[in-house]
């Protein structure tokens, strides 16, 4: 009962018992592994499974000629081994191995005791190698803790790559030492709009990340296997930073972090120095983060304020460009210069094909098939995440209960048949140019972590089948599996969509009765999952 479903799987007799006796000994390159999975286990053992030699009662983690995330795994009454080809598939290994507890067993106070674990025979490694969610903490923070829980949550899900959406017109979220008022007056909007058209809430928010959240942050993910690709969004999606650091735009008249959605008309110049302002943004940003892949957005820049901009104009007749796209394209490739010069890639959305594709450019592709198809056939390497399909801020279901009504309807089973190789590209050279999918949380209307968790599970245990098994997608087969995995998501207090619709407190802010205390919740949370759990 895996998800995602492992290539190969074979129910054998017999179970494997857990006890605080248990030893588990791994391989000197797998220590972190090991850590990991001794920290998770001790809660059902009581103790700290020592390390030994191989033996009965062992649990071995080793290195073996296997691709880097591919893994076996085999349980048997006298032991557990983890065979795998690097440290990340030894992780999947381990996290495959959690899954075979039991549900209940992730509720159980570190007192000792034991834990039967099925026998089986794993087989396992990714389809794909970027295995990723876009997680946007600009228009609604999201803290520190919160953000490692999630974390933790796309490990057990196998994913690997963390889109992080870091700036916006309506927050800038990372700490720039160079530019401080960057989070002193754009860490904060005075108030927020309710909805998607709705009144204003008369609530300020904000918050921001330190250099020192980020190291730890990224740390965290690193032992867990997931790159973090941070995003600083421009030229467009950037009043924070104008409000900021008025000089960076085009208007004469100041501005304040943005309290609405949808796209804005304020962008940045194209004056030197405001290039030069980013690209010293970006010194501290590679300095923070060593993922080889870098994210300038590119997407959704009006060009209004170039048309009407004398000093852009000027640009554009000194480069000999006869439309805006053409001066967006332009001004993309300063940074792909940057990046490439630094042993980086750019990745943008599928906006940075409009008037030219800069060299080397990972493209990011949003709106449909079209642009991962072009790029695709251009030779560009290509991420497949178009709205209609993967966007978690779309709503779930027709009903007016439903929290974030917004979007189409993309429901679980839409999730699921989703298929990441654009239909044009199947059976085609270009494919192999889609380097893989993410999934997208947008925040504009998600505005706390409980409403994360709802409009993310189980739709983020769908996308993740959906990158990792090559071994052919069943919904009925899905639908059982998850059914045993929805008790364990609930034993670690995600509050996931149930398949009927949203309980009374996930619908609106505000709704009379919405169980704040714990200990509530958690009688509440334990009632409506007990029907979900398998029979012992």
């Amino acid at each position: 009962m895996i998800v995602p479903k492992p290539v190969r799987s074979e129910t054998r007799p017999g179970t494997f018992v857990l006890t605080g006796r248990t030893a588990l000994t791994a391989d000197p390159a797998l220590g972190e592994v090991a850590a990991w999975l001794r920290a998770e286990l001790c809660p059902f053992t009581g103790g700290e499974l020592l390390p030994s030699g191989p033996g009965p009662g062992t649990i071995t983690i080793g290195l073996g000629d296997l691709p880097p995330e591919a893994y076996r795994l085999t349980v048997a009454e006298d032991g557990v081994a983890i065979v795998a080809g690097g440290p990340a598939g030894a992780f999947y290994g381990a996290q495959t191995l959690r899954q075979l507890l039991p549900p209940e067993a992730f509720r159980r106070a570190a007192a000792g005791g034991s834990c039967e674990v099925p026998a089986v025979h794993i087989e396992d490694e990714p389809r794909f190698g970027w295995r990723g969610c876009i997680l946007d903490v600009a228009r609604h923070f999201m803290t520190k803790h919160d953000l490692l829980r999630f974390i933790d949550l796309m490990a057990m899900h196998k994913l690997n790559v963390l889109h992080l959406h870091l700036t916006d017109d309506q927050g800038w979220r990372l700490e720039i030492r160079r530019y401080p008022r960057l989070t002193e007056v754009g860490s904060w909007r005075k108030e927020s709009q309710t909805g998607w058209n709705g009144p204003m809430d008369g609530r300020p928010h904000g918050g921001f990340y330190t250099q020192d959240d980020i190291r730890e942050i990224v740390a965290y993910a690193a032992r867990r296997h997931i790159m973090i690709v941070p995003e600083i969004d421009l030229p467009g999606h950037t009043q924070a930073a104008i409000a900021a650091y008025p000089e960076l735009g085009n208007l004469s008249t100041p501005l304040e972090v943005r309290t609405t959605w949808g796209i804005g008309v304020n962008v940045l110049n194209v004056e030197d120095s405001t290039i030069t302002f980013f690209q010293n943004v970006f010194d501290e940003v590679l300095e923070l983060f060593p993922s080889p892949y870098v994210c300038v957005g590119g997407d959704e820049c009006p060009k209004d304020q170039w048309r009407t901009s004398p000093a852009a104009q000027r640009r554009m007749s000194e480069l000999g460009l006869t439309h805006e796209d053409e001066l967006q394209s332009w001004f993309i490739h300063q940074f792909d210069d940057y990046l490439t010069a630094r042993g980086r890639r750019l990745v943008g959305w599928d906006e940075i094909l409009e008037g030219g594709l800069a060299p080397g450019a990972v493209v990011a592709s949003w709106r449909g098939d079209l642009g991962a198809v072009a790029a695709a056939k251009a030779g560009h390497d290509v991420i497949t995440c178009p709205n209609t399909a993967v966007y978690f801020d779309y709503r779930q279901g027709p009903g007016e209960d439903e929290p974030v009504p917004f979007g189409t309807v993309l429901t679980l089973d839409d999730v699921y048949a989703f298929e990441p190789i654009p239909e044009e590209l199947r059976g085609e050279e270009a494919a192999a140019r889609v380097v893989g999918s993410q999934c997208g949380v947008w925040t504009e209307l998600i505005d706390s972590n409980r409403r994360v968790d709802y409009m993310t599970f189980p739709r983020l245990s769908a996308f993740a089948e959906t990158v990792w098994s090559s071994a052919g997608r069943d919904l009925a087969d899905f639908r059982r599996r998850l059914a045993a995995h929805l008790p364990r998501l609930a034993a670690i207090g995600v509050e996931y969509r149930r398949e009927d619709g949203p309980l009374p407190w996930q619908t609106r802010p505000g709704v009379p009765g919405r169980p704040e205390d714990p200990v509530e919740w958690q009688a509440q949370l334990d009632a409506w999952t007990s029907n979900l759990r398998e029979p012992r």
